[in-house]
């Protein structure tokens, strides 16, 4: 990226889609590689003197797309780059300006060394961190030391199998690198993160900065807002900390025509562009001048009673399950192009929302959602063992992704517990109880302007939206379930009728998420496949492609026909592996016309 771009329409091959700098290089392609069990000799500092394997970076190694296309059980994986002095000079990098290695997401833990020396370390396999660079010069090694045990179960793994094969509902595992990595130089001080909160109401907007250091003397932050080249607000604040509050009001906001036409709703998604630049505070710079793009979605998320609000007005959740995994490479994206076209299927297929489902999306994906207009809830990968381990690497890794995620308007709902995963006995143990709790206000204290469900499915403490899974595939049975009120405050009462209690908390917390507005955020699951003699996997099997329009026309139409639900969220997008009870297949082709799936979904 050479040239200065609205933050709202770039091309989405940026990694860090809300922060923009208009200088860095995509370090993807062909690095040095091997297993932690093929190294013999180890050389200097640890690190080993041979790498004899060649991967393509960003594609895990179980994956074809790498390269290796290896599924078998490896621990540790070794990467190495030869980064040359040209490619340090595309960044624009010179004296007094630091370097930085950025690295979307490597499974799980990864250690970083420069020209030997060890520079950087990280846990958390679906998150992003960043190294300095200490001598660029003329240019530098980079290794890369990755630890994923295939056995740890206290890990947050998703739907990532523990076997060789994939069975059931889970699929081959993503290790390593799997996400961008990429250069960029910066000033020495430096906006490290901009976290936007919009406030409706009050015709403003809140943005959090966070900076490298706290400056030496104080700096001026100069923030300014535009649409379609319009400037909506200008406002200066100065900073003599590590980072600082503004508030930022938009008079267009106030009037009734400006604010139908500055929110971001799917039917508007309005994008308002943000010009942040940072200064000495008497005008001259402090060191250099940091210039960033971003841009923040202005819109409201409520609950009130049944019902689920979008800038105060109703606004039904239309929604499907995603597991954004391709079968070429696995929680990778096959490109930055794929992304987009992945929000323009769900789209076209008539939804409105995306349960993003066992992963920490890639924020390109969440860029494009903004963009188009798509609706998404945001999930924790779950772990499989209840552990002080697994409480400490959930809690860590779920407070990186809400600080991530957090200023995309297209996140509508947080998940950070499903179907009871590393809390199996969350109905009986206090302990478990109190972590789902915990998990529950840790993303409110992170983030209070959106929806949390504690437990999604069943077994809640406390939760804003009430969501079960329901697999039963008789729409008469779904309609006496959840066509009414009553009808869901008697499915729900005790043991529900698929065989779990539903509310698990506190007498007043049972009482708050009873009351809240409810949505059968799993449902459907129908398997069909053309292919002959391929195994399927599905909560309901069908055996032509009439049969799949029948069925689907009959399950949807009773959820369309309830009186009571605020949403639905059907099961699946894809076909993942051996699960076939995908819309479209594991390659994105639909098993009905695009046309027919959308009036389905929409119910007309």
């Amino acid at each position: 990226m050479h040239e200065e771009v609205r933050a709202s329409a770039q091309d989405g091959t940026y990694p860090r889609p809300q922060l923009v700098r208009h200088r860095w290089l995509d370090l993807s392609g062909e690095w040095d590689f091997t297993y932690g069990d093929e190294v013999d000799p180890v050389g200097p500092g640890g690190v080993p003197s041979d790498l004899p394997r060649t991967i393509v970076v960003p594609y895990p190694p179980e994956s074809p797309l790498s390269g290796i296309h290896d599924t078998g059980f490896h621990r540790v994986l070794w990467y190495r780059r030869r980064v040359t002095s040209d490619e340090v000079a595309e960044t624009g990098h010179g004296d007094g300006r630091t370097l930085l290695l950025h690295f979307g997401a490597v499974d799980f833990a990864a250690d970083v060394w420069i020209d030997g020396a060890h520079v950087g370390s990280h846990r958390g396999g679906h998150t992003p961190f960043h190294v300095a660079v200490p001598t660029p010069g003329a240019g530098f090694d980079v290794v890369v030391r990755a630890v994923d045990d295939p056995h740890d179960v206290s890990q947050p793994r998703g739907k990532q199998d523990w076997r060789v094969d994939p069975h059931s509902i889970w699929y081959h595992r993503t290790s390593g690198i799997w996400q961008p990595v990429w250069l960029e130089s910066v000033p020495e001080l430096h906006i490290t993160r901009v976290a936007w909160r919009p406030d409706v109401p009050h015709d403003r907007v809140h943005l959090a900065l966070e900076l490298s250091h706290r400056p030496t003397r104080p700096v001026e932050a100069r923030v300014t807002l535009t649409r379609d080249d319009r400037v909506l607000a200008e406002v200066g604040v100065v900073l003599d900390g590590p980072g600082g509050d503004v508030d930022i009001v938009i008079p267009a906001l106030s009037t009734e025509q400006g604010f139908d036409e500055l929110l971001w709703s799917p039917e508007h998604p309005v994008l308002v562009d943000a010009r942040i630049e940072l200064v000495g505070a008497d005008g001259a710079a402090d060191g250099a001048v940091d210039v960033v793009a971003s841009y923040v979605g202005l819109r409201s998320i409520e609950t009130a009673g049944d019902t689920f609000l979008l800038n105060g007005r109703p606004h039904p959740i239309h929604g499907v399950l995603s597991q954004g995994y391709w079968p070429q490479s696995h929680l990778a994206a096959p490109s930055a192009a794929a992304l987009r076209a992945e929000v323009e299927l769900i789209l076209d297929l008539g939804f409105t929302t995306a349960r993003l489902h066992q992963k920490a999306e890639d924020p390109r994906l969440l860029y494009w959602a903004d963009r188009l207009g798509l609706m998404v809830w945001v999930e924790l990968p779950s772990a499989f063992q209840h552990s002080d381990s697994a409480v400490m690497n959930l809690a860590a890794e779920w407070t990186e992704i809400v600080r991530r995620d957090a200023s995309h308007p297209s996140v509508v709902a947080w998940v950070p517990l499903n179907e009871s995963w590393a809390v199996r006995h969350i109905a009986t143990d206090p302990r478990q109880q109190a972590f789902a709790r915990s998990l529950y206000h840790l993303t409110h204290t992170l983030d209070g302007s959106r929806p949390v469900i504690s437990n999604d499915g069943w077994e809640h403490v406390e939760s804003d939206l009430l969501t079960l899974h329901d697999y039963t595939n008789d729409a008469e049975e779904l309609s006496a379930r959840y066509g009414t009120r009553a009808a869901i405050a008697a499915a729900v009462e005790g043991v529900a009728p698929f065989g779990k209690r539903v509310l698990v908390g506190t007498p007043a917390e049972a009482a708050a998420t009873a009351s809240a507005p409810v949505v059968l955020s799993e449902f459907g699951g129908v398997a069909f496949t053309p292919d002959a003699g391929v195994d399927s996997w599905g909560y309901r099997l069908v055996g032509s492609a009439d049969d799949l329009d029948r069925h689907l026309t009959a399950i949807f139409g009773a959820l369309h026909a309830s009186t009571a639900l605020a949403g639905w969220v059907y099961t699946q997008l894809t076909d993942t592996v051996q699960e076939r009870n995908g819309l479209v297949d594991e390659n994105r082709v639909p098993k009905l016309p695009v046309e027919r799936i959308r009036r389905i979904v929409r119910g007309e």
